[in-house]
């Protein structure tokens, strides 16, 4: 099946994904910028994937522009978050990116990534910086948040390759 994999990526993790999908399917892969300007035509399936940026997708507004448009291809999107694979937070957060009848039509996935403050934008800095001292701040913490603070207070990586499996199994479906 003729595949191409397209990402916005903003740190780095994403475009890890999207090299490791490419590669195990046999896919053509590129950045969204590069791909907005080509034909689409050739391919049986379509696998986009942003980052996650408050419960939102990065990019995703331009494919779901496309997705009627590439009603007879296979439509698959992933997610790349700072956020364990186990974090109930994850499924609200990707279902709120699509109406009811896009569901129908595209498999989503989420991916563990991680944070790069380094790599950061100074906007997207700014704004974990703010989410850290806001939830500093709060009285009353849960251990969960407790446990947000330390994780998100610095960069760490906790991306994996297994998790494409999932990806790849649909796409062979």
């Amino acid at each position: 099946m003729k595949t191409i994999v397209i990402y916005n990526s903003q740190t780095g993790f994403t475009k890890r994904y999207a090299g490791w999908i490419a590669e195990a399917a046999g896919a053509d892969c590129m950045e969204l910028q590069a791909a907005k300007k080509k034909n689409m035509e050739a391919y049986e399936a379509v696998i986009f994937g942003g980052w996650a940026r408050a419960g939102g997708i990065s990019g995703i507004n331009w494919f779901k522009s496309n997705m009627d448009k590439w009603a007879d291809k296979k439509l698959l999107v992933f997610c790349v978050g700072a956020s364990p694979i186990d974090s109930p937070d994850i499924a609200p957060a990707l279902k709120q990116n699509f109406t009811d009848a896009q569901w129908k039509k595209v498999s989503v996935f989420y991916c563990p990534g991680g944070l790069n403050y380094e790599k950061m934008s100074v906007p997207s800095k700014l704004m974990m910086k703010m989410f850290v001292k806001a939830l500093k701040a709060k009285k009353g913490r849960t251990k969960a948040e407790e446990e947000m603070i330390k994780a998100i207070s610095s960069s760490y990586d906790i991306s994996d390759k297994k998790y494409v499996e999932p990806i790849l199994n649909c796409l062979r479906k």
